[in-house]
């Protein structure tokens, strides 16, 4: 090897060596907890030792899920004809975000239902929840909750505003931190939420604040509302969670997201062809 070509070889290592670090640190391990434990989507790298270390990568991951689902909304305008077809590219991107999510927060908003309509006092909702089997509850929160989400997604193809589908997904999964930060594991004996919730501290939910907190902004006043609709809606479900069930779990966990989810598409849904306009903030000083 002549001098220059070792040169160019040593050069090329001190430039690698931040990102191989980077790959090993715990941070980066927190963002692969993250994907691996939120989507199917494969991630490189080793979980990080502290699962709550994860937390603050939450609205990262409900980024790309949105920007994931806003990509596959572009089918609409390659389909020829008039408005192309909503409707059929909504169920496409339903069944993509079912997929991608591995039914995760259905499972738990299913099981939360049944729970919150069959258990008379705490203990038996939390063993209702344990339960396997799918009752008539929770059967229909997942129709209705799919029908809503299809009709949604198909309102803002028409509107051609399913960009807010990025906004939508980062404050959802967010507001699981703060769950998670601010509420006690219900169960005693433990369960796979455990990790995340026992750890998780404030410097966690800040992190994750701070994130989406920069993505609302740039959606501009109507960004602001759906945070603060998102905190609304986390402050009483969180309330509810600490005086009917004791806590946290992870089923409750992803019912919150659900929850938060579902509302938030709807109210962009019936905004419709007014969002378009209302996006940033400049349209404020027309």
């Amino acid at each position: 090897m002549t001098p220059c070509s070792q040169l160019h070889a040593v050069s090329c290592l001190e430039w690698a060596r931040p990102y191989s670090e980077f790959m090993r640190s715990e941070m980066f391990r927190g963002l692969v907890t993250a994907f691996r434990t939120l989507t199917i989507f494969p991630v490189p790298g080793r979980d990080t030792s502290i699962h709550s270390d994860s937390l603050p990568f939450f609205p990262v991951v409900g980024a790309i899920l949105g920007l994931f689902l806003w990509a596959l909304g572009l089918i609409n305008t390659l389909i020829n004809g008039n408005g192309g077809w909503p409707m059929g590219v909504a169920a496409i991107m339903l069944l993509a975000s079912v997929i991608s999510t591995r039914s995760l927060h259905l499972d738990g908003l299913a099981d939360f239902v049944d729970a919150a309509g069959g258990g008379w006092n705490q203990s038996k909702r939390l063993e209702i929840m344990k339960d396997t089997r799918l009752g008539v509850f929770g059967a229909v929160a997942i129709i209705l909750t799919l029908l809503c989400k299809w009709l949604a997604f198909a309102r803002l193809l028409s509107a051609e505003s399913t960009i807010w589908l990025i906004l939508i997904h980062m404050l959802s999964r967010t507001m699981q931190v703060h769950l998670a930060v601010k509420l006690p594991y219900a169960r005693s004996e433990g369960g796979t939420a455990l990790p995340f919730v026992r750890d998780a501290a404030g410097y966690h939910r800040w992190a994750a604040f701070t994130i989406v907190l920069v993505a609302t902004l740039a959606y501009g006043p109507l960004g602001l509302v759906a945070l603060a609709v998102a905190q609304i809606i986390t402050w009483v479900y969180g309330s509810w969670c600490r005086k009917n069930m004791g806590g946290i779990t992870g089923d409750l966990l992803g019912a919150g997201n659900e929850i938060i989810e579902v509302t938030l598409l709807l109210l962009a849904a019936i905004l419709g062809n007014q969002l378009p306009a209302c996006i940033g903030w400049a349209w404020m000083l027309d």
